[in-house]
């Protein structure tokens, strides 16, 4: 039986209480204040939802991850890399991208990064949590992504693209730059192709929650501005 959440109250069911049929629908309702997805994401869950429905919670079984030290570069990107055609930043646009990543896409007209949840990112930037990754050419913004860390964890949200291997740049800088700062997780939540073949695999769900448990409060050598 699906959880509802009440507005009053922070807590989230078990995470083996989420359905298999949609796989890891965990909760419905609640809200999104910062204090509340905080304590989602170190639960082990994250919001996903259409306009027009409730707010709906999700703990897919198995869980997509990426460790960074397995991180994959193909030969054609490592030559895109070389040629530094593009200038990547961090936290320099967070609402330009996240807006971005909003918009729609070829393979979809619909996006579950509503206006309420741009809002509700915006507040969490402004709290140091999450965190943009902008990449830049000619002056022009032409990818980027999005997410959450604490502690040791990255949690990736969203990316976007409107040039030639833009997201893939800014995607493999970050895990670099994570690598460097410590993080020992990367969250990339469901499975794609395009993150397979950077590396990322599927992992238990009970697996996920052990490494939250034991990395979300250790240090981090992050320096988002630098």
């Amino acid at each position: 039986m699906l959880t509802w959440l009440q507005r009053d109250s922070l807590d989230f069911p078990p995470l083996d209480k989420a359905l298999r049929e949609p796989n890891g629908l965990l909760a419905a309702g609640g809200d999104l204040s910062a204090e509340r997805l905080i304590q989602a994401y170190r639960h082990g869950c994250f919001p996903w939802f259409q306009d027009g429905q409730p707010i709906l919670w999700w703990s897919p079984d198995p869980r997509t991850v990426l460790l960074p030290d397995e991180l994959h570069i193909s030969r054609s990107l490592s030559k895109v890399l070389r040629q530094g055609r593009y200038r990547v930043t961090f936290d320099q646009a967070f609402a330009a991208v996240i807006q971005a990543c909003a918009e729609p896409r070829s393979y979809a007209a619909d996006t579950w990064i509503t206006t309420p949840m741009q809002t509700a990112y915006l507040e969490l930037h402004r709290r140091g949590i999450a965190h943009s990754i902008e990449v830049w050419h000619e002056g022009k913004l032409v990818g980027g992504l999005y997410g959450l860390a604490m502690g040791q964890v990255f949690f990736g949200e969203s990316m976007f693209s409107r040039a030639d291997n833009a997201s893939k740049v800014g995607f493999v800088t970050l895990v670099q730059h994570l690598q460097a700062w410590g993080f020992v997780l990367i969250d990339c939540q469901m499975p794609t192709q395009h993150l397979h073949s950077f590396g990322a695999r599927a992992i238990a769900r009970e697996q996920f929650a052990t490494f939250l448990s034991r990395h979300l409060d250790q240090a981090n050598h992050a320096d988002w501005l630098a």
